[in-house]
């Protein structure tokens, strides 16, 4: 069971992300990396579709024969995780937006939240958000349009550039000094960023705390790989192979097309 491989779904190529912390925290873990891209964004579907992707895209990845599942996908998570956990008896890794440590280390008591909808709006979220940030100011900005463009290979273009800009304003006039990504796809977002925020705006994502949560149950549940060779990472998606081979900068012929 050990030798199985990972399995890692998001609404597109956001979660590429976590799998490369995963990776590079467990080489010697074979994965299998499905992109629902025909379906992102998945936040303005609502809760019902989003479970039922997520259902879909948890039983294709059983079917691949997956020891865990890791749902890297925010809007995913904070939607459907628990109906995936009462349904399935794999382990489930989900994510949630940094809040947590953002508020923890904050001294000028002000962070900024870039997200979906469907992140910000789910119970999940609010839920973290009162039990961390009840002595600070939080800015919340949904990130429409974003998941868009990235996903159709325009991550570096002068659209993206001013709708970041125009969803950071509020937040850097709020003086915060973290901002946190609260999407997967975000954090290709972070080298744009950089150039558009003061030096002392952290930026702050979910990607090594997933992979370590990652390793951590998989030596509780005995399925951590100790085999030193073998292992094999495998990317599927529904949609345009040729953006996942740009965000790995790998041949998009070694990617495998899925119509479903």
């Amino acid at each position: 069971m050990s030798s199985k491989p990972i399995g890692i779904f998001d609404s597109g190529v956001g979660g590429l992300s976590i799998w490369n912390e995963i990776h590079q925290l467990l080489p010697m873990e074979s994965t299998l990396y499905l992109s629902d891209s025909k379906n992102a964004p998945y936040g303005p579907q609502g809760k019902d579709a989003i479970i039922s992707l997520s259902i879909k895209n948890t039983e294709w990845l059983i079917n691949q024969g997956c020891k865990l599942v890791v749902v890297a996908c925010n809007t995913a998570t904070t939607n459907a995780i628990d109906t995936l956990r009462n349904t399935y008896a794999i382990p489930f890794i989900g994510i949630e937006p940094a809040i947590k440590p953002a508020a923890l280390q904050s001294t000028s008591k002000a962070i900024g939240i870039l997200a979906t909808k469907g992140t910000l709006s789910s119970q999940l979220f609010h839920k973290t958000s009162e039990l961390y940030s009840s002595d600070l100011l939080v800015v919340e900005q949904e990130g429409n349009g974003i998941v868009e463009l990235i996903e159709n290979g325009n991550l570096y273009s002068e659209e993206m550039k001013r709708l970041l800009q125009s969803y950071l304003k509020p937040m850097l006039a709020a003086n915060i000094d973290y901002l946190v990504l609260g999407c997967t796809h975000y954090h290709f977002l972070t080298p744009i960023l950089e150039q558009l925020i003061p030096a002392n705006v952290k930026i702050i994502d979910s990607g090594k705390a997933v992979a370590l949560q990652t390793k951590s149950i998989l030596e509780t549940t005995a399925l951590l790989n100790t085999e030193i060779s073998g292992s094999r990472q495998k990317f599927y998606t529904n949609g345009e192979k040729k953006i996942i081979a740009s965000l790995l900068n790998i041949e998009h012929t070694t990617l495998q097309k899925l119509d479903f």
